[in-house]
């Protein structure tokens, strides 16, 4: 098994000169830490780096993506384990899973907790990651997220809280599993996924602008300029107050493609209404509406589909279910 470490809080420490915790441990370090882990699994360690998670770069993210992509291509290698800043970590786990094609275990973990607290959850997590990542029931189950005895899904899971153990959530759904007593234990199966893309290269800048009472269409006229393509993190249902809209208006009149997903952590954006902004005007404008995807996911599914020259109904394709 590879185990990949990319830094994050699993691999800081409090420091005095700083002010705050600063990745300072290398890859042996906090294996020294996480007693039996090497009982588990024969582990084949790599140094990615040692990025906090708002570090982690859309190029960073894809080499780490095409490293992953390589290591699991290896017949040698049964699954692979990253540890990974949580603040990005739901990102860089969705690129994974909707990217590779695999039936083997990619496994993200990390910490909500540096080494110098007493608290310190990163040799628990990656302990628990490698065994997921072990066990022949993570197999098909794409890229995972586990923290804090947890199984989840890179397809759903989201970080919900800033700084609590249990910060990850799968928002209505739950985890796919937990690790009981060292016991990895699958709760729930996946829904058919849309197909893997995986462009040469993601297709940026992609940006995310958020919708708001009172929003007017300043921020997307900008994205129009510079942009490849542009996420609307939507009201509700899927609607922006009017001005917004006209500026969406003059993006897909330009040729820039704008996707519509919601700021409400639950639910789909759907067409329900039909006043101006609401979802059913917008999409008569020419937006395209991403499900049950949140705006970060969405995101990564446009530089992913743009990457691979997908337009018109292909791109569209993308987004549905």
């Amino acid at each position: 098994m590879a185990l990949v470490f990319t830094g994050g809080t699993i691999s800081m420490r409090f420091d005095a000169g700083a002010g705050g915790a600063v990745p300072a441990l290398g890859a042996e370090e906090i294996l020294e830490a996480t007693g039996g882990v090497r009982d588990v699994a024969h582990l084949r360690i790599e140094e990615f780096g040692r990025f906090p998670g708002p570090h982690m770069s859309i190029a960073r993210e894809w080499a780490l993506r095409s490293r992953l992509a390589e290591l699991v291509a290896d017949p040698t290698i049964d699954g692979v384990v990253v540890t990974h800043g949580t603040d990005t970590i739901e990102e860089s786990a969705y690129l994974a899973t909707r990217s590779i094609d695999t039936p083997k275990p990619i496994v993200f973990t990390g910490a909500m907790r540096n080494a110098s607290e007493l608290s310190w959850d990163g040799p628990a997590n990656l302990c628990d990651a490698v065994r997921v990542a072990a066990s022949a029931d993570a197999r098909g189950y794409g890229t995972l997220v586990v923290l804090n005895g947890r199984v989840f899904s890179a397809l759903d899971v989201t970080k919900a809280h800033t700084h609590m153990l249990d910060a990850f959530e799968s928002p209505g759904l739950g985890p796919v599993g937990v690790v009981d007593d060292g016991e990895v234990v699958f709760r729930r199966m996946l829904p058919p996924t849309s197909p893997i893309l995986s462009p040469a290269a993601l297709a940026e800048p992609v940006d995310i602008i958020l919708a708001y009472s009172g929003a007017n269409g300043r921020l997307v006229d900008c994205a129009r300029e510079s942009a490849r393509g542009l996420v609307i993190a939507a009201l509700g249902r899927g609607n922006v107050p009017p001005e917004m809209s006209e500026a969406i208006g003059r993006c897909v009149t330009a040729g820039l493609p704008v996707v519509v997903a919601s700021r409400a952590p639950r639910g789909r954006v759907g067409q329900t209404y039909g006043y101006e902004g609401g979802g059913r005007h917008l999409a008569r404008l020419g937006a395209i509406f991403t499900g049950s995807r949140r705006p970060q996911q969405a995101r990564i599914d446009l530089m992913l589909a743009l990457g691979a020259g997908l337009t018109g109904d292909a791109l569209r394709a993308v987004f549905d279910g």
